[in-house]
């Protein structure tokens, strides 16, 4: 099973302020490697938590891989940002077209109430592994 990181649980790996952190920590030691994810993720990550360097390190580790390839992905992206708009931002998009194009993935988050609401393939859940709240 594939697992795709949404921004919320990188910036609370990376910020030990955040109240995330020590869940984040944990799974990602837990959670098989990579971590597949996509530009915008790490783009808002990288804004949300000023740790741009630690995200590219973890990118070139291989910790984290770029799962999507947004130009070739266009289409299925628009589809749902038109779907889910204006709830939905880019990186939300990206990750649930990720989850489209890997049926046998998780999508790791913080965003409880978004990824209760968004829909892969129109109508189908998409599995989540969420904090406990």
């Amino acid at each position: 099973m594939k697992t795709i990181l949404d921004a919320g649980p990188l910036v609370a790996f990376l910020n030990d302020r955040d109240e995330h952190h020590n869940w984040a920590i944990e799974m990602v030691q837990r959670l098989p490697e990579p971590l597949w994810t996509c530009e915008p993720v790490l783009a808002e990550a990288g804004h949300l938590s000023n740790q741009a360097e630690a995200i590219l390190e973890m990118l070139a580790s291989g910790v984290i891989r770029i799962g999507l390839e947004l130009e070739d992905q266009t289409d299925g992206v628009l589809r749902l940002l038109r779907k889910f708009g204006p709830r939905m931002d880019l990186a939300d998009a990206c990750v649930v077209r990720m989850s489209e194009i890997f049926p046998d993935s998780q999508v790791f988050t913080t965003d409880r109430q978004d990824f209760s609401i968004y829909r892969r393939n129109s109508r189908e859940v998409i599995a989540v592994l969420l904090p406990e709240p």
